[in-house]
Protein backbone atom coordinates (compact mmCIF):
# COMPACT_ATOMS: atom_id res chain seq x y z
CA UNK A 1 0.00 0.00 0.00
CA UNK A 2 2.72 2.63 0.22
CA UNK A 3 4.40 1.57 -2.59
CA UNK A 4 1.20 2.58 -3.88
CA UNK A 5 0.53 5.88 -2.78
CA UNK A 6 4.40 7.44 -3.25
CA UNK A 7 3.69 7.21 -6.82
CA UNK A 8 0.52 8.82 -6.17
CA UNK A 9 1.46 11.44 -3.98
CA UNK A 10 4.48 12.48 -6.67
CA UNK A 11 2.00 12.51 -9.87
CA UNK A 12 -0.21 15.14 -7.33
CA UNK A 13 2.67 17.07 -6.85
CA UNK A 14 3.59 16.97 -10.68
CA UNK A 15 0.40 17.79 -11.45
CA UNK A 16 0.13 20.69 -9.18
CA UNK A 17 3.31 22.02 -10.23
CA UNK A 18 2.05 21.82 -14.28
CA UNK A 19 -0.94 23.53 -13.04
CA UNK A 20 0.51 26.68 -10.97
CA UNK A 21 3.14 26.77 -14.11
CA UNK A 22 0.56 26.97 -16.35
CA UNK A 23 -1.41 29.84 -14.33
CA UNK A 24 1.71 31.62 -14.20
CA UNK A 25 2.46 32.13 -17.63
CA UNK A 26 -1.14 32.92 -18.44
CA UNK A 27 -1.43 35.54 -16.16
CA UNK A 28 2.18 36.54 -17.38
CA UNK A 29 0.65 36.84 -20.64
CA UNK A 30 -2.32 38.87 -19.79
CA UNK A 31 -0.28 41.44 -17.51
CA UNK A 32 2.13 42.18 -20.93
CA UNK A 33 -0.93 41.98 -23.26
CA UNK A 34 -2.75 44.94 -21.21
CA UNK A 35 -3.23 48.34 -22.09
CA UNK A 36 -1.35 49.79 -19.16
CA UNK A 37 1.88 47.64 -20.26
CA UNK A 38 1.26 48.76 -24.01
CA UNK A 39 1.08 52.48 -23.07
CA UNK A 40 3.93 52.81 -20.76
CA UNK A 41 6.19 51.20 -23.39
CA UNK A 42 5.02 53.77 -25.69
CA UNK A 43 5.76 56.57 -23.21
CA UNK A 44 9.28 54.75 -22.77
CA UNK A 45 10.13 54.99 -26.60
CA UNK A 46 13.10 57.58 -27.05
CA UNK A 47 14.45 55.91 -23.98
CA UNK A 48 15.77 52.45 -23.24
CA UNK A 49 13.23 49.88 -23.96
CA UNK A 50 13.01 46.38 -21.80
CA UNK A 51 14.39 44.21 -24.90
CA UNK A 52 17.35 47.69 -25.45
CA UNK A 53 18.21 46.77 -21.54
CA UNK A 54 18.09 43.46 -21.74
CA UNK A 55 21.06 43.05 -24.87
CA UNK A 56 22.80 46.33 -23.40
CA UNK A 57 24.07 43.45 -20.72
CA UNK A 58 26.11 41.85 -23.77
CA UNK A 59 28.10 44.97 -24.26
CA UNK A 60 31.08 43.22 -26.06
CA UNK A 61 33.88 43.97 -24.12
CA UNK A 62 37.05 43.89 -27.53
CA UNK A 63 40.45 44.96 -27.17
CA UNK A 64 41.87 47.76 -29.36
CA UNK A 65 43.43 45.31 -32.02
CA UNK A 66 39.62 43.19 -31.88
CA UNK A 67 38.28 46.46 -32.80
CA UNK A 68 40.46 47.18 -35.36
CA UNK A 69 39.52 43.74 -36.96
CA UNK A 70 35.85 44.41 -36.41
CA UNK A 71 35.85 47.61 -38.09
CA UNK A 72 37.94 47.99 -40.91
CA UNK A 73 39.03 44.75 -41.72
CA UNK A 74 35.81 42.82 -41.70
CA UNK A 75 34.38 44.52 -44.51
CA UNK A 76 35.43 44.17 -48.44
CA UNK A 77 34.78 48.09 -48.85
CA UNK A 78 37.52 48.92 -46.92
CA UNK A 79 40.13 47.96 -49.67
CA UNK A 80 39.08 51.20 -51.06
CA UNK A 81 41.04 52.74 -47.46
CA UNK A 82 44.25 53.52 -49.32
CA UNK A 83 43.33 55.22 -52.16
CA UNK A 84 42.61 58.28 -49.41
CA UNK A 85 46.37 58.88 -48.02
CA UNK A 86 47.59 58.46 -52.14
CA UNK A 87 45.27 61.23 -53.19
CA UNK A 88 47.07 63.53 -50.13
CA UNK A 89 50.51 62.10 -51.95
CA UNK A 90 49.25 62.31 -55.06
CA UNK A 91 48.18 66.30 -54.17
CA UNK A 92 52.45 67.31 -52.71
CA UNK A 93 53.79 65.51 -55.67
CA UNK A 94 51.73 66.54 -58.85
CA UNK A 95 49.00 69.13 -60.06
CA UNK A 96 46.81 66.20 -61.61
CA UNK A 97 43.50 67.80 -60.15
CA UNK A 98 41.28 64.93 -62.14
CA UNK A 99 43.09 62.11 -60.05
CA UNK A 100 43.57 63.89 -56.72
CA UNK A 101 39.71 64.52 -56.58
CA UNK A 102 39.12 60.73 -58.53
CA UNK A 103 41.34 59.20 -55.37
CA UNK A 104 40.00 61.08 -52.98
CA UNK A 105 35.90 60.16 -54.24
CA UNK A 106 37.08 56.75 -54.30
CA UNK A 107 38.56 56.80 -50.05
CA UNK A 108 35.55 58.74 -48.97
CA UNK A 109 33.46 55.61 -50.19
CA UNK A 110 34.30 53.10 -47.12
CA UNK A 111 34.69 56.06 -44.96
CA UNK A 112 31.19 57.27 -45.70
CA UNK A 113 29.92 53.63 -45.41
CA UNK A 114 31.80 52.78 -42.08
CA UNK A 115 30.14 56.06 -40.86
CA UNK A 116 26.91 54.38 -41.11
CA UNK A 117 27.79 51.13 -39.28
CA UNK A 118 29.34 52.90 -36.53
CA UNK A 119 25.96 54.64 -36.35
CA UNK A 120 24.12 51.42 -36.10
CA UNK A 121 26.48 50.02 -33.57
CA UNK A 122 25.73 53.25 -31.52
CA UNK A 123 21.91 53.20 -32.37
CA UNK A 124 22.15 49.44 -30.52
CA UNK A 125 22.60 51.79 -27.10
CA UNK A 126 19.79 53.80 -27.20
CA UNK A 127 17.07 52.48 -28.63
CA UNK A 128 14.89 52.54 -32.10
CA UNK A 129 13.70 56.23 -31.74
CA UNK A 130 17.31 58.24 -30.95
CA UNK A 131 18.78 55.38 -33.01
CA UNK A 132 16.73 56.33 -36.34
CA UNK A 133 17.81 59.90 -35.53
CA UNK A 134 21.55 59.20 -35.63
CA UNK A 135 21.35 57.14 -38.58
CA UNK A 136 19.81 60.16 -41.07
CA UNK A 137 22.46 62.71 -38.92
CA UNK A 138 25.69 60.79 -39.06
CA UNK A 139 24.46 59.58 -42.84
CA UNK A 140 24.68 62.63 -43.92
CA UNK A 141 27.72 64.00 -42.16
CA UNK A 142 29.76 63.52 -45.34
CA UNK A 143 27.42 66.14 -47.34
CA UNK A 144 27.48 68.61 -44.35
CA UNK A 145 31.61 68.13 -44.15
CA UNK A 146 31.96 68.90 -47.85
CA UNK A 147 29.44 71.72 -47.89
CA UNK A 148 31.39 73.64 -44.55
CA UNK A 149 34.79 73.44 -46.67
CA UNK A 150 33.42 74.23 -49.86
CA UNK A 151 31.96 77.74 -47.81
CA UNK A 152 35.29 78.42 -46.50
CA UNK A 153 36.66 78.26 -49.82
CA UNK A 154 34.04 80.50 -50.97
CA UNK A 155 32.32 77.51 -53.63
CA UNK A 156 28.73 78.59 -53.16
CA UNK A 157 27.51 77.18 -55.56
CA UNK A 158 29.18 74.10 -55.48
CA UNK A 159 27.67 73.63 -51.48
CA UNK A 160 24.02 74.50 -53.16
CA UNK A 161 24.54 71.51 -56.01
CA UNK A 162 25.97 68.84 -53.28
CA UNK A 163 23.19 69.61 -51.35
CA UNK A 164 20.40 69.66 -53.97
CA UNK A 165 22.20 66.28 -55.67
CA UNK A 166 21.53 65.08 -51.99
CA UNK A 167 18.00 65.14 -51.98
CA UNK A 168 17.52 64.03 -55.38
CA UNK A 169 19.82 61.10 -54.92
CA UNK A 170 17.88 59.77 -52.01
CA UNK A 171 14.63 60.51 -53.07
CA UNK A 172 15.19 58.85 -56.62
CA UNK A 173 18.08 56.36 -56.64
CA UNK A 174 18.09 55.40 -52.97
CA UNK A 175 14.57 54.75 -52.71
CA UNK A 176 14.15 53.36 -56.34
CA UNK A 177 17.01 50.90 -55.52
CA UNK A 178 14.95 49.80 -52.56
CA UNK A 179 11.73 49.57 -54.07
CA UNK A 180 12.84 47.75 -57.13
CA UNK A 181 14.92 45.28 -55.28
CA UNK A 182 12.28 44.92 -52.41
CA UNK A 183 10.00 44.35 -55.45
CA UNK A 184 11.96 41.39 -56.91
CA UNK A 185 12.61 39.59 -53.56
CA UNK A 186 8.49 39.80 -52.85
CA UNK A 187 7.13 39.68 -56.70
CA UNK A 188 4.47 37.78 -55.60
CA UNK A 189 2.71 40.93 -53.41
CA UNK A 190 3.00 44.57 -53.04
CA UNK A 191 4.92 45.89 -50.49
CA UNK A 192 2.92 48.11 -47.81
CA UNK A 193 3.95 51.32 -45.73
CA UNK A 194 2.79 53.60 -43.52
CA UNK A 195 0.57 55.81 -45.84
CA UNK A 196 0.26 58.36 -43.04
CA UNK A 197 3.75 58.50 -42.21
CA UNK A 198 4.57 58.99 -46.24
CA UNK A 199 1.74 61.86 -46.69
CA UNK A 200 3.88 64.00 -44.00
CA UNK A 201 7.00 63.25 -45.17
CA UNK A 202 5.47 64.83 -48.62
CA UNK A 203 4.36 67.55 -47.58
CA UNK A 204 7.69 68.49 -45.46
CA UNK A 205 9.60 67.92 -48.57
CA UNK A 206 6.70 70.69 -50.53
CA UNK A 207 7.66 73.23 -47.82
CA UNK A 208 11.29 72.77 -48.52
CA UNK A 209 10.99 73.07 -52.32
CA UNK A 210 8.53 76.28 -51.09
CA UNK A 211 11.65 77.83 -49.08
CA UNK A 212 13.80 77.63 -52.29
CA UNK A 213 11.32 78.54 -54.90
CA UNK A 214 10.67 82.16 -53.43
CA UNK A 215 13.69 83.65 -53.64
CA UNK A 216 14.31 82.22 -57.09
CA UNK A 217 10.99 83.57 -58.36
CA UNK A 218 11.76 86.76 -56.76
CA UNK A 219 15.80 87.13 -58.35
CA UNK A 220 13.90 85.81 -61.37
CA UNK A 221 11.20 88.08 -61.87
CA UNK A 222 13.46 91.36 -60.67
CA UNK A 223 11.16 92.21 -57.86
CA UNK A 224 13.43 92.86 -55.35
CA UNK A 225 12.23 95.58 -53.46
CA UNK A 226 16.13 96.44 -52.25
CA UNK A 227 18.13 94.72 -55.68
CA UNK A 228 20.70 92.53 -54.07
CA UNK A 229 20.10 92.50 -50.40
CA UNK A 230 16.10 91.48 -50.59
CA UNK A 231 16.93 87.83 -51.80
CA UNK A 232 19.35 87.00 -49.10
CA UNK A 233 17.37 88.36 -46.56
CA UNK A 234 14.62 86.44 -47.67
CA UNK A 235 17.06 83.22 -47.72
CA UNK A 236 18.37 83.64 -44.02
CA UNK A 237 14.78 84.32 -42.80
CA UNK A 238 13.13 81.12 -44.63
CA UNK A 239 16.07 79.33 -43.22
CA UNK A 240 15.20 80.17 -39.57
CA UNK A 241 11.71 79.28 -40.18
CA UNK A 242 12.72 75.73 -41.86
CA UNK A 243 15.04 74.93 -39.20
CA UNK A 244 12.19 75.99 -36.60
CA UNK A 245 9.76 73.41 -38.50
CA UNK A 246 12.48 71.04 -38.53
CA UNK A 247 12.65 70.93 -35.13
CA UNK A 248 9.26 71.19 -34.48
CA UNK A 249 8.98 67.96 -36.83
CA UNK A 250 11.68 65.94 -34.61
CA UNK A 251 9.39 66.61 -31.22
CA UNK A 252 6.30 65.51 -33.24
CA UNK A 253 8.32 62.54 -34.05
CA UNK A 254 9.88 61.96 -30.97
CA UNK A 255 7.21 62.95 -28.34
CA UNK A 256 3.92 63.85 -29.10
CA UNK A 257 3.90 61.02 -32.32
CA UNK A 258 5.25 57.74 -30.93
CA UNK A 259 2.80 55.24 -32.49
CA UNK A 260 4.86 55.60 -35.87
CA UNK A 261 7.58 53.85 -33.70
CA UNK A 262 5.54 51.36 -32.09
CA UNK A 263 5.68 48.65 -35.21
CA UNK A 264 9.62 48.97 -35.59
CA UNK A 265 10.06 48.41 -31.55
CA UNK A 266 7.23 45.56 -32.05
CA UNK A 267 8.58 43.51 -34.70
CA UNK A 268 12.65 43.82 -33.75
CA UNK A 269 11.27 42.50 -30.67
CA UNK A 270 9.34 39.46 -32.77
CA UNK A 271 12.91 39.30 -34.27
CA UNK A 272 15.02 39.13 -31.32
CA UNK A 273 14.08 35.48 -30.83
CA UNK A 274 14.92 34.39 -34.07
CA UNK A 275 17.68 36.54 -35.01
CA UNK A 276 18.96 37.51 -31.08
CA UNK A 277 22.79 37.13 -32.07
CA UNK A 278 22.43 39.81 -35.36
CA UNK A 279 20.82 42.37 -33.04
CA UNK A 280 23.25 42.09 -30.21
CA UNK A 281 26.07 45.40 -30.81
CA UNK A 282 29.51 44.17 -32.17
CA UNK A 283 31.43 47.22 -30.54
CA UNK A 284 31.16 48.69 -26.82
CA UNK A 285 29.50 52.42 -26.76
CA UNK A 286 32.67 53.77 -26.20
CA UNK A 287 34.37 51.70 -29.38
CA UNK A 288 31.35 53.57 -31.48
CA UNK A 289 31.65 56.84 -30.16
CA UNK A 290 35.42 56.81 -30.73
CA UNK A 291 35.10 55.20 -34.60
CA UNK A 292 32.92 58.00 -35.07
CA UNK A 293 35.14 60.96 -33.92
CA UNK A 294 38.18 59.29 -35.78
CA UNK A 295 35.91 58.10 -39.60
CA UNK A 296 34.20 61.78 -39.26
CA UNK A 297 38.24 63.50 -38.69
CA UNK A 298 39.33 61.66 -41.68
CA UNK A 299 36.46 62.62 -43.84
CA UNK A 300 37.22 65.89 -43.21
CA UNK A 301 40.70 65.34 -43.95
CA UNK A 302 39.92 64.01 -47.52
CA UNK A 303 36.95 66.64 -47.85
CA UNK A 304 39.33 69.35 -47.66
CA UNK A 305 41.54 67.94 -50.79
CA UNK A 306 38.10 66.62 -52.65
CA UNK A 307 37.02 70.18 -52.81
CA UNK A 308 39.95 71.83 -53.44
CA UNK A 309 40.67 69.13 -56.77
CA UNK A 310 36.50 69.72 -57.95
CA UNK A 311 36.78 72.86 -60.37
CA UNK A 312 40.28 71.39 -61.38
CA UNK A 313 38.68 68.21 -62.16
CA UNK A 314 35.90 69.52 -64.21
CA UNK A 315 38.26 71.15 -66.39
CA UNK A 316 40.49 68.17 -66.78
CA UNK A 317 37.82 65.61 -67.09
CA UNK A 318 35.18 68.68 -69.30
CA UNK A 319 32.46 67.52 -67.23
CA UNK A 320 30.38 70.25 -65.58
CA UNK A 321 30.70 71.17 -62.12
CA UNK A 322 27.32 70.68 -61.67
CA UNK A 323 27.42 67.14 -63.18
CA UNK A 324 30.17 66.72 -60.13
CA UNK A 325 28.48 67.89 -57.68
CA UNK A 326 24.66 66.89 -58.27
CA UNK A 327 25.71 63.55 -59.40
CA UNK A 328 28.88 62.30 -58.19
CA UNK A 329 29.94 63.66 -54.68
CA UNK A 330 25.50 62.42 -53.99
CA UNK A 331 26.47 58.65 -54.55
CA UNK A 332 29.54 58.90 -52.38
CA UNK A 333 28.21 60.48 -49.40
CA UNK A 334 24.54 58.21 -49.59
CA UNK A 335 26.72 55.21 -49.99
CA UNK A 336 25.72 54.20 -46.45
CA UNK A 337 21.88 55.12 -47.19
CA UNK A 338 22.17 53.86 -50.49
CA UNK A 339 23.17 49.91 -48.64
CA UNK A 340 20.45 50.01 -45.37
CA UNK A 341 17.85 50.99 -47.60
CA UNK A 342 17.89 47.85 -50.01
CA UNK A 343 18.71 45.66 -46.75
CA UNK A 344 15.50 46.66 -45.14
CA UNK A 345 13.75 46.58 -48.26
CA UNK A 346 14.68 43.17 -48.74
CA UNK A 347 13.35 41.98 -45.71
CA UNK A 348 9.87 43.96 -46.33
CA UNK A 349 10.95 46.86 -43.81
CA UNK A 350 9.85 49.52 -45.82
CA UNK A 351 8.63 51.83 -43.18
CA UNK A 352 12.75 51.47 -42.23
CA UNK A 353 13.92 51.70 -46.10
CA UNK A 354 11.83 55.18 -46.20
CA UNK A 355 12.44 56.88 -43.00
CA UNK A 356 16.24 56.25 -44.41
CA UNK A 357 15.75 57.47 -47.85
CA UNK A 358 12.93 60.20 -47.76
CA UNK A 359 13.92 61.27 -43.71
CA UNK A 360 17.62 61.38 -44.74
CA UNK A 361 16.06 64.12 -47.58
CA UNK A 362 13.91 66.05 -45.12
CA UNK A 363 16.75 66.32 -43.10
CA UNK A 364 19.11 67.89 -45.51
CA UNK A 365 16.63 70.38 -47.47
CA UNK A 366 14.50 70.86 -43.95
CA UNK A 367 17.84 71.31 -41.58
CA UNK A 368 21.38 70.69 -43.89
CA UNK A 369 20.42 73.41 -46.55
CA UNK A 370 19.10 76.48 -44.01
CA UNK A 371 21.97 75.49 -41.92
CA UNK A 372 24.54 75.98 -43.85
CA UNK A 373 22.71 79.43 -44.69
CA UNK A 374 23.11 80.07 -41.59
CA UNK A 375 26.82 79.34 -41.19
CA UNK A 376 27.73 81.07 -44.32
CA UNK A 377 25.88 84.59 -42.53
CA UNK A 378 28.04 83.77 -39.40
CA UNK A 379 31.01 83.32 -41.72
CA UNK A 380 30.17 86.54 -44.31
CA UNK A 381 29.62 84.29 -47.59
CA UNK A 382 26.50 85.52 -49.16
CA UNK A 383 24.93 81.90 -49.39
CA UNK A 384 21.12 82.05 -49.98
CA UNK A 385 18.26 79.64 -51.33
CA UNK A 386 18.91 80.62 -54.92
CA UNK A 387 19.57 77.22 -56.15
CA UNK A 388 19.21 78.80 -59.83
CA UNK A 389 15.87 78.16 -62.21
CA UNK A 390 16.67 75.02 -63.79
CA UNK A 391 17.71 73.36 -60.04
CA UNK A 392 14.86 74.57 -58.16
CA UNK A 393 12.71 73.42 -61.11
CA UNK A 394 14.45 69.65 -61.10
CA UNK A 395 13.56 69.67 -57.35
CA UNK A 396 9.98 70.68 -57.65
CA UNK A 397 9.42 68.26 -60.16
CA UNK A 398 10.88 65.47 -58.26
CA UNK A 399 9.05 65.92 -54.81
CA UNK A 400 6.08 66.35 -57.15
CA UNK A 401 7.07 62.46 -59.20
CA UNK A 402 7.88 60.99 -55.84
CA UNK A 403 4.52 61.85 -53.63
CA UNK A 404 2.79 60.40 -56.80
CA UNK A 405 4.68 57.38 -56.32
CA UNK A 406 4.02 57.16 -52.42
CA UNK A 407 0.13 58.16 -52.07
CA UNK A 408 -1.02 54.81 -52.17
CA UNK A 409 1.30 53.16 -49.49
CA UNK A 410 2.26 50.36 -51.58
CA UNK A 411 5.32 49.61 -53.27
CA UNK A 412 6.85 46.94 -56.45
CA UNK A 413 9.05 46.46 -58.50
CA UNK A 414 8.46 48.62 -61.56
CA UNK A 415 7.88 52.13 -59.28
CA UNK A 416 11.31 51.09 -57.83
CA UNK A 417 12.19 50.83 -62.18
CA UNK A 418 10.64 54.25 -62.56
CA UNK A 419 12.25 55.83 -59.89
CA UNK A 420 15.56 54.64 -61.23
CA UNK A 421 14.80 55.63 -65.13
CA UNK A 422 13.74 58.80 -63.66
CA UNK A 423 17.22 59.84 -62.03
CA UNK A 424 18.97 58.64 -65.06
CA UNK A 425 17.10 61.28 -67.03
CA UNK A 426 18.07 63.95 -64.39
CA UNK A 427 21.80 62.52 -64.26
CA UNK A 428 21.61 63.25 -67.98
CA UNK A 429 20.32 66.79 -67.72
CA UNK A 430 23.08 67.64 -65.63
CA UNK A 431 25.61 66.17 -67.62
CA UNK A 432 24.44 68.74 -70.49
CA UNK A 433 23.56 71.48 -68.38
CA UNK A 434 26.29 74.80 -67.65
CA UNK A 435 25.95 76.39 -64.66
CA UNK A 436 25.46 80.15 -65.74
CA UNK A 437 27.69 83.04 -64.62
CA UNK A 438 26.66 85.44 -62.08
CA UNK A 439 26.82 88.24 -64.90
CA UNK A 440 24.42 86.36 -66.47
CA UNK A 441 21.69 86.11 -64.34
Amino acid sequence: MGCCKVPALIQAQVEMVLVNDVEHKSLFRRETDSPQRKASSLMEQGSLSPSFRERATKTPNNSVLQSFKIVILSNKLNLLLPFGPLAILLHYLTDNKGWIFLLSLVGITPLAERLGYATEQLACYTGSTVGGLLNATFGNVTELIISIFALKTGMIRVVQLTLLGSILSNMLLVLGCAFFCGGLVYSQKEQVFDKGNAVVNSGLLLMAVMGLLFPTVLHYTHSEVHAGSSELALSRFSSCVMLVAYAAYLFFQLKSQPSSYTALTEETSQDEESSDDDEDPEISKWEAIIWLSILTAWVSLLSGYLVDAIEGASVSWKIPISFISVILLPIVGNAAEHAGAIMFAMKDKLDLSLGVAIGSSIQISMFAVPFCVVIGWMMGAQMDLNFQLFETATLFITVIVVAFFLQEGTSNYFKGLMLILCYLIVAASFFVHEDPRQDDI
